[in-house]
Parts: C-alpha cells; structure tokens; sequence
C-alpha cells in the first residue's frame, strides 16, 4: 500500500564528496543500530515511512526540503547496504529502469515466484503514481529495497517545472489500489485525477469493461463536441494500437488493465472521464495535503555542518554496535533513554 507523499522543492545542487562519503557512513552506521536492535523488516517499515526518511534526510545533513533528499538519501542507501541484509535497486533516472533487473540479480536467493512479484510491483507501482495519480508529476526516480524474505519498499519521486512529490510505499498490504495515500506538502493540487483511490472504484471497473467491450465504440465518446474541453485527449492510431491489445488480452481488473504496455496517463484519464460523463461512474479529483518538518543541512541552514560532530556521530554508533554485539548494551540503552529528553 502507498504510505505517504511528499512535497519538495526543486533545488540546483549536489552534496559535495566530502560530505556525501560521510553520509554513506552514518546511514550505513544508523542502519545498523536499527537493524541490530529491531530487525531488517523495521529498518524497511522506517524508511517507508515519508517522515522518517525526512528525519534521516536531515540527520545526515542535507537540505531539509530539497529535492535532493531522496535522491542523495537513496544512493546513500544503496552504498551503505551494499552487501547487508537488506537489497537496495534502482536510483535516479537511466538506473531506475535498471530495478527489474537488479531484482533479477536475487542476492537473497529468493524463489522465483517471489522475485517475479517483486518486479510486477515495482513496475505496476511506477505506473500507478505516473499514470493513474495525474497531479502533474513525471517520475524521475524509483527505489526498490527488499529483504532476505520478500518484504520489500518503493520510494520513487516524481517532478514538476518547480517541485519534487516523492511516494512510499510498502509491501504491508499488496492492495494497490486504495485511500490510504498522506500527502506532506506544502502544494495543494487542484483536480488531481487519482484513479487509485478508493472512491474510484465503480471508475475503475467502468473503465475495465469500456476496453473488453471493444474499442472501437469508444471514438464516438472523444467526437462530443460539448466535452472536447473536458476531455482533452483525441485518439489517435498508436492510441487505438494500445486500447485493441487491452482488448485482446481481455483484463480481469484494472491492474492488468494499466499493466498494458502503452497504457499510459492519457489513456488513463480517457477512460476515467468517459466512465464518469457518460455512465456516472465518478473518479477521486482530491489532493489531501500535510506538510513535513524542518533540519539544516549542506547548505547551511540552519547551520552548516560541523564535520567533527558528524565524524563523532559516525564513530560513536559504529562502536555501539560493536559493543552490543559483545552483550555491553551501555551505548545503544544510552541512544534509547534520548528520547525521554525529546
């Protein structure tokens, strides 16, 4: 299931080497204490959650709202667990279309079952927040992160001309198409088309049945005059090629129906619009909107960072694990008792 949305700012800029190397340290030092205390699954249900990954973001000192916090945090990520109990796939741009195939590369020795439902995920998810959530967001960045039993996450983000929307989700609950999405942001949209919502659901099997019943009948729904504005989006040849291979294979529901290659955003919202004009079956236009909290980072603000506090950061997790290895939990129960000041 989806388990939030985030809003950011697109800012120019990358962590200087100096600082990321010390962020694949303290997230790889950070991920160890969790991992060692709780467990990989809770390392994996920390980092799909939006606010979390923004604490981690900040701790290890990049912008507080930037963009970049996924990007950087996530190739942070991939570095630091390299080799560890956890599986990190895909990254930003070309290496995002590399997850299935890294899927494939199994260092867990999954069954294949398992790693086929893996790469279904991770392409279907893609779709759905590219596709069936139109809020004017091209995705750019797709991370997939599993562990040794199949439980895995997808944080991938998409942009616009002036903001970042990054998306989380987990493998708790493999119903992908519900209303439990949480948006941090500080952007609210205005007719965002989401076909994944729950209230969407007549929608959805509306738009299921507009394709088995066969495409061609749908030309005359796109030549009404009166709605040309509304819908917005002819059809044409390649439009048509799509919908008559959907036809053909004749989906069960609407997660085959979009896992059509070709079915894109404009398909998507074609049937969306054409299902809720002419047989009422109404789609979810609404944009629910939180915002997420505030850190300095590379840039200096608030501060800039004090690299012999990160070092000392770095140095003095790695030890605590060291020792709670050897049964001296003095360290990691001295992590545990911050929160009573917090």
């Amino acid at each position: 299931m989806r388990t939030g949305l985030v809003n950011l700012p697109l800012h120019p800029g990358r962590a200087p080497t100096w600082l990321f190397n010390r962020m694949v340290k303290l997230v790889s030092a950070i991920s160890d204490v969790v991992t060692n205390e709780y467990g990989a699954k809770e390392l994996l249900n920390r980092l799909a959650d939006p606010y979390w990954f923004q604490a981690l973001s900040c701790v290890i000192g990049f912008d507080w709202h930037s963009s970049g916090t996924t990007t950087t945090t996530c190739g942070a990520l991939k570095l630091a667990l390299k080799d560890s109990s956890l599986h990190v796939c895909g990254g930003k741009g070309a290496t995002s279309r590399q997850t299935p195939s890294e899927i494939e590369s199994n260092p867990f020795n999954l069954n294949t079952d398992k790693i086929s439902e893996m790469i279904h995920a991770s392409k279907l998810i893609a779709k759905i927040d590219n596709s069936c959530v139109q809020d004017g967001y091209q995705l750019y960045h797709h991370s997939f992160i599993h562990d040794n039993k199949g439980n895995w996450i997808v944080i991938q983000q998409g942009m616009n001309q002036s903001y970042a929307r990054r998306y989380h989700w987990d493998s708790n609950n493999t119903d992908y198409f519900n209303d439990a999405e949480k948006i941090a942001c500080d952007k609210i949209g205005n007719r965002v088309l989401n076909t994944a919502a729950l209230e969407s659901a007549e929608n959805r099997r509306t738009a299921v049945d507009l394709i088995n019943d066969g495409p061609e009948h749908l030309l005359k729904y796109f030549k009404m005059p009166s709605h040309h504005e509304v819908l917005a989006c002819d059809l044409n040849k390649r439009d048509l090629e799509v919908l008559t291979n959907a036809y053909n294979i004749q989906p069960r529901n609407y997660e085959e129906l979009i896992s059509v290659i070709g079915f894109g955003p404009k398909k998507v919202r074609a049937l969306a619009l054409i299902s809720d004009l002419v047989f009422g079956a109404k789609a979810s236009w609404r944009d629910p909107v939180k915002y997420s909290y505030t850190h300095g980072g590379k840039d200096g603000h608030p501060y800039p960072v004090d690299k012999e506090s990160y070092d000392n950061s770095i140095q003095f997790l790695k030890t605590a694990v060291e020792q709670s290895k050897l049964d001296d939990h003095e360290r990691i129960n001295a992590i545990k008792r911050l929160k009573e000041f917090l």
